[in-house]
């Protein structure tokens, strides 16, 4: 199996980023979890990920705040996907950081999730993995039907409170 880059910006961003770790483990996808930064360390980021495709990587995760250029300085040096997971800052409340991860110059595309979305960054790529790996397809699929089963128990329990219809 391929395995996913989780890349923060800044270890600051580690109380976020740790729900897309969570959700990498949950579903057996191995990742390597690395700090980088586009602006600290440009050098040491650009080596990663020009090397990413070849040390066995199928899909990049990066988060970063404010001005949050870490995932499209990565998707600038590979083919690979990326994904960007804007982080909330106490500046703008993470629209700063939304922005400038999900408005990239055609040619090189980032994936953005909600502001402070690492899970769904997770999901996104296990998704993109599953596409061929049918063993992880299938516990993405059993994931679904859980959460389906989970809302639908809310429901019934809910409407038999508050329903008053007859």
């Amino acid at each position: 199996m391929k395995k996913v880059a989780v890349i923060m910006g800044s270890d600051s961003d580690l109380p976020v980023v740790e729900k897309a770790i969570n959700t990498l483990k949950d579903f057996d996808i191995p990742c390597e979890v690395h700090v980088f930064s586009a602006h600290r360390t440009p050098a040491e980021a650009r080596e990663f990920i020009v090397n990413a495709r070849a040390n066995g990587f199928g899909a990049i995760i990066a988060a970063a705040g404010k001005a949050a250029h870490l995932a499209g300085a990565l998707a600038a040096g590979t083919t690979l996907p990326v994904i960007g997971i804007p982080v909330k800052s106490s500046t703008l409340d993470g629209l700063d950081a939304l922005l400038s991860t999900v408005q990239m110059p055609s040619g090189i595309p980032v994936a953005t999730v909600a502001i402070d979305g690492a899970q769904n960054a997770a999901l996104l790529a296990a998704q993109i993995l599953s596409v061929e790996d049918s063993a992880l397809a299938a516990k993405l699929d059993e994931a679904r039907s859980k959460a389906a089963k989970a809302v639908l128990q809310k429901n019934s329990e809910i409407s038999k409170k508050y329903s008053t219809a007859d």
